[in-house]
C-alpha cells in the first residue's frame, strides 16, 4: 500500500501490464520480470494472455487478480505466510508461450499458479506444472479434460462446460417451452480450439434428442477478421436460433456483422460461453448488435453486496466488470485461503489444502465450494440477456432480474 516498499501495488501491477502490452504491439516482448521473494512473502505466479489474440481478455484476468492480491497484503497479507508478491506470466495467446512461462514461474519459486484464461492454454500449462508438482488454479479454462486427466495439481474453480452446456440446454428448452416451442432449428457458429471444437461437440451430441434439427456447425480460427461468408449461410439457412461459441473479439464481429447484413434469427441468438454476449463492453460500445442476445455463461452474484462493492471498484477504474475480472479474484482468494490453512508456501501442503477446501468468500452465485477430481462440484453459470442496453440475469429465477425476451423481437 501506499508508503510501504514491501506490498505490490495494483498500480504496479497494471503498470506492468500496460508496459507488456506496448511491448508486444512494437514486436518486442521481454519476459516478465522476476520479483524477489522478501522476508515475509509468499510469491505466485499469476499467468494471462496479456498479447497476443486474447490479450483484451488476458488483461482483464490480470486485474481481477491484481484487486484481490491489493486487497490481500493491505489486511496484512496471509496470515502466518506473509504478503504475496506476484510474478507476472504473459501466455500470448499461445500454449507454447503459457508453458515458457510456466517453466520460468517454476524456476522463480512460486508456491502456486493462478490464470490461463483459455482452455487450450490451461491443458498445456497445467500439464507442464504438474511436472513441478506446483499447484495451478484454473482461473476459466472450461475444457473439461483439464479436469479429467488426473492431474493432482490443478484445481478449477469455475463450472466448465459439460456442466454449462447442460444447464444452457435445459434453459433453453424451458424459455422455448414456455413460450410455445417456436424454436426448432439451430446452427452453431464456433471458434476451433479445444473450448469451441468441445462446445459444438456436445452440441450436436445432445440437442436432436431434445427436438432440435442442427443444420449446420461452423468452424473458424482465432482470429478471424471477416464473418461475411459465414453471415450469408446464416441467412439463407434462416434458423430458427443462432449458437455462438467464440471468443471476444471474434463474437464482436460475428454480432456486428449479423446486425449489418440484417440477419436475425427467428427466435434467438443464444450464446453458451459467448465470449462478448454477456460482456458490458460490447453492449456499451455496440448496444444494437447486443441487443435481446441470450448467454450462459460465468456470471457474479448481483444479490452479494462484494460483488457489487468490488463492481463498482472496477468501473471506477474506467473498467468494464467482465467475467475474467470476478473469476481471476475468486481464484485468487480461494488460493489465498489455502495458502493461509497450509500455513505455508509448500506446494504438496497448499495442493492438499486447495483438495480440502470450502471456500465461502466469493462473488459468485455457487453452492458450496467442494473439489472432486480438481473440478469444484458448487460452480454454477447464469443466463443472461442484453435488454435495453444492460445485462439482465434471467436465469436461475432466485435471482433473476428480468424476464427473458423471447422470441427475440426481428426487427
Amino acid at each position: 500500500m501506499p508508503g510501504n516498499d514491501n506490498s505490490v501495488t495494483r498500480r504496479k501491477l497494471l503498470q506492468t501490464t500496460a508496459f507488456t502490452a506496448a511491448a508486444a504491439a512494437s514486436g518486442v516482448l521481454a519476459a516478465p520480470s522476476v520479483l524477489r521473494a522478501q522476508s515475509g512473502a509468499v510469491k505466485i505466479g499469476f499467468l494471462q494472455p496479456v498479447s497476443g489474440a486474447l490479450a483484451y481478455s488476458g488483461q482483464q484476468g490480470r486485474l481481477g487478480a491484481s484487486i484481490a492480491v491489493d486487497e490481500i497484503n493491505a489486511a496484512g497479507g496471509i496470515k502466518e505466510v506473509g504478503k504475496i508478491e506476484p510474478m507476472l506470466g504473459d501466455a500470448q495467446s499461445t500454449p507454447d508461450g503459457g508453458n515458457a512461462e510456466v517453466e520460468k514461474m517454476n524456476s522463480a519459486g512460486v508456491c502456486a499458479i493462478v490464470g490461463g484464461y483459455a482452455s487450450g492454454i490451461c491443458l498445456a500449462t497445467t500439464q507442464t506444472a504438474a511436472r513441478y508438482d506446483l499447484p495451478y488454479v484454473v482461473d476459466v479454462g472450461v475444457t473439461d479434460a483439464i479436469v479429467t486427466r488426473g492431474l493432482k495439481n490443478t484445481f478449477r474453480f469455475g463450472p466448465g462446460f459439460g456442466v454449462i452446456a447442460k444447464t444452457a440446454l435445459a434453459n433453453l428448452i424451458a424459455i422455448n417451452e414456455k413460450a410455445g416451442k417456436p424454436a426448432k432449428t439451430v446452427m452453431i457458429v464456433h471458434e476451433d480450439s479445444a473450448f469451441g471444437s468441445g462446445l459444438a461437440k456436445l452440441l450436436n451430441e445432445q440437442l436432436p434428442p431434445q427436438g432440435f434439427e442442427v443444420l449446420e456447425t461452423i468452424p473458424h480460427p482465432t482470429p478471424t477478421r471477416d464473418f461475411n461468408n459465414v453471415v450469408l449461410k446464416i441467412k439463407a439457412a434462416n434458423p430458427d436460433i443462432v449458437i455462438p461459441a467464440n471468443y471476444y473479439n471474434e463474437y464482436v464481429l460475428l454480432a456486428r456483422t449479423m446486425q449489418q447484413q440484417r440477419v436475425r434469427p427467428k427466435a434467438a441468438i443464444y450464446s453458451i460461453l459467448g465470449g462478448a454476449a454477456s460482456s458490458y463492453k460490447f453492449v456499451k460500445e455496440f448496444p444494437e448488435a447486443a441487443q435481446h442476445i441470450m448467454d450462459c455463461n460465468h456470471w457474479f452474484d448481483p444479490r452479494n453486496p462484494k460483488a457489487q462493492a468490488l463492481k463498482k471498484k472496477v468501473e471506477a477504474q474506467g473498467q468494464f466488470f467482465t467475467y475474467e475480472v470476478y473469476l481471476n479474484y475468486s481464484a485468487t482468494l480461494l488460493l489465498a485461503d489455502a495458502i493461509e490453512r497450509a500455513k505455508s508456501s509448500d506446494r504438496a501442503k497448499i495442493i492438499e489444502a486447495l483438495g480440502n477446501s470450502t471456500f465461502a468468500g466469493h462473488v459468485m452465485p455457487y453452492g458450496p465450494t467442494k473439489f472432486v477430481n480438481g473440478q469444484n462440484q458448487g460452480a454454477a453459470p447464469a443466463n443472461t440477456q442484453v435488454i435495453d442496453g444492460d445485462i439482465q440475469v434471467v436465469l436461475p429465477e432466485a435471482f433473476a432480474s428480468a424476464k427473458p425476451v423471447y422470441p427475440m423481437p426481428r426487427t
